[in-house]
């Protein structure tokens, strides 16, 4: 019986420690995505979701999206360039031209483009 009970401890002990680990696997950052209203807090935080990604959500007003991911997953550099390719420039990762130009005029965001909202 005290055999049983030190293999149920060991067990428990070992699984808290690898939901510890799990843990400290997950990352939050902030980058700067462009973007100018509701459409585009939409789009970008739909992008941000690839494998690895808890959690996306884009200020309109700072601008800054606030994302939690797994680094084992994925890396900031490859969810920056899934937003560039919806049209949004993301941290370093500009958006192609052809993305942003495919965008909806309301959520038009460089300064030639811009529209108040």
């Amino acid at each position: 019986m005290k055999r049983i009970t030190a293999i149920i401890a060991l067990l428990l002990c070992s699984l808290g420690f690898a939901s510890a680990q799990d843990k400290k696997d997950i990352v939050t950052e902030k980058i700067k995505v462009s973007g100018t209203c509701g459409q585009c807090k939409k789009r970008i935080e739909d992008a941000a979701y690839i494998s690895g990604v808890k959690r996306a959500e884009w200020d309109k007003n700072t601008k800054e999206l606030t994302i939690t991911y797994r680094p084992s997953k994925t890396s900031l550099k490859q969810i920056e360039e899934h937003i560039a390719q919806a049209g949004h420039d993301a941290g370093e990762v500009r958006a192609p031209e052809k993305s942003y130009q495919e965008l909806p005029e309301c959520c038009a965001y460089k300064e030639e483009h811009a529209h108040d909202h």
